[in-house]
């Protein structure tokens, strides 16, 4: 029996190995300034994520971006309504999609993941979620393991976190105590802890450790997107929309700090 464990450490230390890990294995910063998207938008900015090392991808609920580091466009495709927020794991970028209705009881949501080539955007493939039964609305990847969030309708009073393996396949869920306006937008994988962004009056954010017991909640806002940028700190999703004109995105620099959280060094 310790053979065949030590045997499966290997093989899925080996794959681990094999893949870009989405927590950064230095911390180099990549990024030591604000950046804003090129480009307006017809609806506003969903989430953020990085290939950790010369690209920007942004989720404007019905449009994918890919730009540089300075935000500059690359490419952008239009894409179903609504995607969420989104994570890059081994040259794909990941993106949680509801179809249907968010925040209603089960039965009106029609949850899925989309996949898409990191270098061109090209869809790769789509994977039903139908456990997200409030919409799927954001995800991210610890390098063995994929966390997506979503919706939640009022009368709850605890969030979930629902766990799929590397190939997309539901392994269970995880609850965290305490409701937040319409569940959870946002997620990141940092040193061994989890970040969530919720919307609400203020808005909050939420720390797990790695087994999803609550740690914080703060009145910060990453419920627009939260990227790991260092062990310390973290890009955060802005925006701006404007009617008749549209959207706009943002992403700023935060790092770690033990009375609130998070907090805004680069505006």
């Amino acid at each position: 029996m310790k053979t065949i464990c030590l045997i499966l450490c290997v093989l899925l230390g080996a794959r681990t190995k094999n893949h870009t890990s989405p927590s950064g294995e230095n911390n180099k910063l990549i990024i030591s300034e604000s950046v804003d998207c090129q480009g307006v938008y017809p609806r506003h900015l969903q989430g953020v994520c990085t290939n950790h090392k010369n690209a920007i991808y942004w989720s404007f609920t019905d449009y994918m971006v890919k730009s540089d580091l300075k935000g500059n466009v690359e490419k952008k495709i239009p894409v179903d309504n609504h995607h969420g927020d989104l994570c890059f794991y081994d040259n794909k970028v990941y993106v949680a999609v509801n179809l249907g209705k968010f925040n209603q009881p089960p039965g009106q949501a029609d949850s899925w993941i989309y996949v898409y080539d990191a270098e061109t955007l090209d869809e790769l493939s789509r994977h039903k979620v139908p456990e997200l039964v409030h919409g799927a609305g954001g995800m991210a990847c610890d390098g063995k393991r994929f966390i997506i969030v979503g919706g939640l309708p009022e009368g709850y009073d605890e969030n979930y976190l629902y766990e799929y393996d590397l190939d997309l396949n539901y392994k269970c869920r995880h609850e965290i105590p305490g409701y937040t306006l319409l569940g959870i937008q946002t997620a990141a994988f940092s040193n061994n802890q989890w970040w969530f962004g919720c919307y609400g009056s203020p808005q909050y954010t939420l720390k797990t450790n790695s087994n999803f017991k609550l740690k914080g909640k703060w009145a910060f806002d990453c419920s627009l997107g939260i990227e790991r940028l260092s062990d310390t700190r973290f890009l955060t999703g802005r925006g701006t929309c404007k009617k008749d004109e549209g959207c706009t995105g943002r992403i700023v620099i935060a790092e770690i700090d033990k009375k609130n959280g998070l907090k805004i060094i680069n505006e």
